[in-house]
């Protein structure tokens, strides 16, 4: 199997996962001038069913800017709703949100929108007709990583079916439990959180007008994310034991639950789609290397949902990997190098460590009732509410425009 002439695909990069994640990477080095394949266990007419993912993601401006240079955003800007504001608060199911709160207003930083709202299907679908148009990619779906010999000279990897590809580099994008992860014997720092996340989607009578919602319940954060027309997306974080209740319900008792916690400021709601749930975690790899092998994405770290960010930090994992492994490529380096990889792992470390402790620590924080860590938050939010400086900065983090960033998230070529 370590016979390279025996391939029957020969690559530069082979990427395990046809999530958002892997196909963003796929199509940045297909950009890059590589060949690349990406394996996905899941056929493409799956990926792209509305009911597959329910979910939407926060993609911060420096995000859209990654789109924008794999040629993505172009497909994208029409499904993709504009956060012109972000309001905070904390509350009660009893008492409503509390009038301390904190106000984003993307006018304070510029003239462009903090983030946007994109529903994952579209994303998904924005990506799989990109990768159509790139003959330097190959999506091979359905289809499945047996075992991979990574060695000094190259790798080979073997699929369930018999095919074998070789490589200079395998990526890692097959998600939190990544097989390759495991193979590698990469250890991991992981623990459950005793909350789901509730996700579903509403319409209403009135305009959101481009402003999201974070109200911290003592049972976690509720998020109302404006989509496209007169619709919002709704991350609802329930401890485990009420959400599986809450997930069986009939429709017409489930929405008076929803409502209890949406209220009225946008006008009467009707449920749009199916609900999902889907359960919470943190988790974060060792180390995102070995031989020949990188981890991104979920692959590498999960995070908490609270801030909406476990998607960009994707994002800019791939736009990270990528500028190093295009740069080694241009100068006629090997891209599999452990230098390459090195520099990868330094670059996306701190960056996701940071993110993983902070949505941490806020969960913790917020998802509880106790009467004077309620009244510090409520202090704290209004705090920084009168704080220009430092609410700029909290905005410009948000919009992954802050730190050491790769040229895509600059909005500059690969």
């Amino acid at each position: 199997m370590s016979n390279r002439e025996q391939a029957d695909l020969e690559v530069d990069v082979l990427v395990a996962g046809g999530g958002m994640a892997g196909l963003t990477m796929g199509l940045a080095l297909a950009k890059g001038g590589l060949r690349v394949a990406i394996i996905e266990r899941q056929p493409p007419s799956t990926l792209r069913s509305a009911t597959f993912d329910g979910r939407t993601s926060a993609i911060a401006y420096g995000s859209a800017n990654v789109f924008d240079g794999i040629g993505v955003w172009s497909r994208l800007a029409a499904h993709a709703q504009p956060i012109q504001d972000i309001r905070v608060a904390d509350g009660t199911l009893m008492d409503g949100p509390s009038s301390l709160f904190l106000h984003y207003d993307y006018r304070d930083v510029g003239e462009h929108p903090l983030g946007y709202i994109l529903e994952n299907r579209d994303i998904r679908d924005s990506l799989l007709d990109a990768a159509a148009d790139y003959p330097e990619l190959q999506v091979l779906a359905p289809a499945a990583v047996a075992q991979t010999v990574r060695e000094t000279g190259g790798a080979v990897v073997l699929l369930t079916d018999g095919r074998r590809i070789s490589t200079q580099l395998v990526i890692g994008a097959d998600g939190r439990n990544s097989p390759l992860r495991e193979a590698a014997n990469i250890r991991v720092t992981r623990f459950d959180y005793p909350q789901t996340a509730i996700v579903c989607t509403v319409a209403h009578a009135r305009p959101h007008n481009g402003v999201a919602v974070e109200l911290f319940l003592p049972s976690g954060p509720f998020a109302m994310l404006p989509l496209t027309g007169e619709r919002s997306n709704v991350v609802w974080t329930e401890k485990n034991d009420l959400a599986r209740q809450m997930l069986v319900l009939d429709d017409e008792l489930f929405f008076e639950e929803l409502h209890k916690r949406f209220g009225d400021w946008l006008g009467e709601i009707r449920l749009e789609g199916p609900r999902f749930g889907f359960p919470l975690g943190l988790m974060h790899a060792e180390r995102y290397t070995d031989r020949r092998l990188a981890l991104i994405g979920d692959a590498a770290h999960v995070i908490h949902p609270i801030a909406g960010q476990g998607f960009n930090l994707g994002l800019r994992d791939v736009a990270a990997l990528a500028e190093s492994v295009v740069d080694a490529y241009r100068l006629g380096l090997d891209i599999g190098d452990g230098p390459v990889l090195a520099r990868y792992e330094r670059w996306r470390r701190f960056d996701n460590v940071f993110m993983a402790a902070a949505t941490d620590g806020l969960n913790r924080l917020f998802s509880n009732d106790i009467g004077p860590l309620r009244v510090a938050r409520d202090l704290g939010l209004a705090a920084v509410n009168r704080l220009p400086p430092v609410k700029r900065f909290f905005m410009r983090h948000a919009m992954g425009v802050v730190g050491d960033l790769p040229r895509l998230v600059k909005g500059e070529p690969i």
